[in-house]
């Protein structure tokens, strides 16, 4: 810390109780008073170096010869700056370090110690030391920081903006091409960065400093002056990120409730309860709401998750409307980039009927598709084979992302039986039916709210199971849905019968492209037959496929046979209403007793009969789609 010493005499002042006495051998003839604190000094010392104190002095003695009392109660520092005047003005040796130097410039002035009353007065001194500590960055924090003593002096002779245009210089350049300290550490070496060579001691290269080396120092500025460092560090060439990393780093430094937020998911309710009945604080409140105006409005700059702690504080700091809104707006924003932990947010109204706040997040799922409805482009898409679906998941659109962390969120607020059917419905209703290439997450959510809701009526559970489509769901998530009680009877049926046609279509491509291959080889054979062992290996290549071909064609004209009266029965089931067990049996879905089981693995003579029921894989699919449920 850079630090200059004014004066040569020793020290002739000492403190008696909270009198300061000059022992010079004179009597004192002048008593000076600032605060409950007095100076028994001597006129001559005094006056010679201020104007004010002559001013002072000479109407104060021409009033009353007897005693001398002079009062500067408004003089910035108060006594202690004071006494190093005093010191100043007798010779004395003084200090001057970045803990005083302003305390002291702003006395200088208020006295009027310019050059008037003696060359190299104080305020020139000062004045000096000043540019001296302005080339430093730690000495410029500090004397940043005691500006907050005499702040309206301060003002007055600009030091406030010199400090703050000083720091933004030094903050924004590299700070490997300068000498100032930074982080708050001297310019001295540790023993690792030490390198010898014959003997002789070096400097080895310091190591790079990365670029949020100054946020930890700037955290110690009271937020008025560290709104004022961010605001000119802005207009300078500082990347959004480094502004919106520190303005991360002061609101954990300074928002006691942002480091102490506990989600549910970690079992801590009745922490979060208690939490949430603490009386707010409105020191803590209007900080957060000063921090959330400061923040960069970029997308994207400011991380997601950071914003909704800011958000979940907010609501329990009680913050004004506008705050929530304009967190709840740039979450929106970002969405895509949010997880699902953070997107939990307890709910903190008075009424607390459901467990999370689920209104806020509709919001913010509004405010996205706002953002997005530009970008929107409406694809629609019939049956789409499952392995493009899951081959394209590497390049998910944020709209897909969004909808995952929907399908995410509705599966985890889904147990609550306190959450209304219209709520769970708006919620699945803002995604667009093209944004799920998959509708696996949403079945899932689907499959836990019927679970925790049973007292529902067909024509809600029927409502509920609108929001999904059946045709976009995995093979396995269609076996368990084949086989889900609680869904209703008519979306049971239009899960096998897309089913079937799924395997129907499969099976006419392959059959398509086998057809393709056979021609190609026919083709390319009429070509290079030229041999006698090549034209036998293509004629027995190509009995081995027609072998094959035929059995396809025979396969695929029995799925039509089965699909044909899947379509009776569906209209027969819609017509009656069998119940269903019935169902069941009919489409051979009926759990297989151990007798069938054994039946069914014995070899059979016959080649060509029809595949055997579905009902073994559908069980399986069940099981695999619940044990991944338990796994989640």
């Amino acid at each position: 810390m850079a630090c200059v010493k004014l004066g040569s005499k020793s020290e002739v002042f000492h403190l008696d109780g909270q009198t300061w006495l000059c022992s010079t051998g004179l009597p004192s003839d002048i008593v000076v008073e600032v605060g409950e604190t007095s100076f028994h000094l001597h006129k001559f010392p005094l006056l010679s170096r201020s104007g004010l104190l002559e001013n002072v002095i000479g109407e104060v003695s021409s009033e009353d010869e007897q005693e001398c009392i002079v009062q500067l109660h408004d003089i910035p520092g108060g006594a202690k700056s004071f006494l190093l005047v005093a010191k100043f003005c007798y010779g004395v040796r003084i200090e001057l370090h970045a803990s005083n130097v302003v305390s002291l410039k702003c006395a200088a002035e208020y006295l009027r110690m310019g050059e008037d009353y003696g060359e190299g007065n104080l305020i020139t001194k000062a004045e000096d030391f000043l540019n001296e500590i302005f080339s430093n960055w730690s000495d410029s924090i500090k004397a940043l920081e005691t500006c907050e003593e005499v702040l309206p002096h301060a003002e007055e002779l600009h030091l406030v903006s010199r400090c703050i245009n000083s720091l933004a210089m030094k903050a924004s350049a590299d700070p490997g091409l300068f000498s100032w300290p930074v982080s708050g550490k001297d310019a001295t070496e540790s023993s690792e960065g030490v390198a010898f060579w014959n003997g002789i001691c070096t400097t080895a290269k310091p190591h790079p400093v990365s670029e949020d080396w100054w946020y930890e120092d700037v955290c110690s500025l009271k937020f008025p002056l560290y709104k004022r460092l961010i605001l000119a560090v802005e207009s300078g060439s500082m990347k959004p990120e480094r502004i919106a990393g520190s303005i991360m780093h002061y609101a954990k430094r300074h928002l006691s409730l942002l480091g102490r937020q506990s989600s549910f998911r970690n079992g801590n309710h009745a922490a979060s309860l208690s939490t949430v009945s603490a009386p707010s604080n409105p020191d803590q409140r209007n900080l957060l709401e000063e921090i959330v105006e400061l923040l960069p409005d970029q997308k994207g700059v400011t991380p997601t998750n950071f914003l909704l702690r800011l958000l979940r504080t907010s609501m329990i700091l009680q913050a004004s409307t506008s705050c929530r809104e304009n967190l709840e707006r740039q979450v929106g924003a970002q969405l895509d980039q949010a997880a699902l932990e953070d997107l939990l947010i307890p709910n903190m109204g008075y009424s607390v009927e459901t467990l999370y706040d689920t209104d806020c997040v509709q919001r913010i799922l509004d405010h996205f598709m706002l953002m997005d409805r530009d970008s929107i482009e409406c694809t629609s898409s019939c049956i789409v084979d499952e392995g493009q679906l899951m081959g394209a998941s590497h390049s998910l659109t944020p709209m897909t992302m969004v909808a995952n962390l929907v399908d995410g969120y509705l599966a985890e607020v889904a147990p609550d039986v306190n959450l209304k059917l219209q709520k769970f419905q708006s919620l699945a209703a803002v995604i667009p039916e093209y944004a799920r290439p998959l509708e696996d997450g949403i079945y899932r959510a689907i499959d836990i709210y019927l679970k925790a809701h049973p007292w529902l009526t067909d024509s809600e559970r029927e409502q509920v199971c609108r929001l999904m489509n059946c045709q976009k769901l995995s093979l396995e998530a269609s076996t368990h849905a084949a086989q889900n009680e609680r869904l209703p009877l008519r979306v049971i049926v239009q899960v096998l019968f897309f089913e079937q046609l799924r395997l129907r279509t499969s099976v006419a491509s392959w059959f398509f492209v086998s057809d393709n291959l056979e021609n190609s080889q026919n083709q390319s054979g009429n070509l290079v037959l030229g041999r006698n062992e090549a034209s036998a290996h293509a004629g027995t290549a190509r009995r081995d496929h027609t072998v094959t071909v035929d059995d396809m064609r025979e396969r695929v004209s029995e799925l039509e046979k089965e699909c044909l009266s899947m379509k009776q029965e569906m209209e027969k089931l819609v017509k009656t209403k069998g119940s269903w067990n019935t169902f069941l049996k009919r489409f051979g879905l009926r759990l297989k007793s151990k007798s069938d089981a054994k039946k069914a693995s014995k070899p059979r003579s016959d080649s060509k009969e029809a595949p055997t029921s579905i009902a073994p894989p559908l069980m399986k699919g069940k099981q695999d789609f619940e044990n991944n449920e338990l796994r989640e």
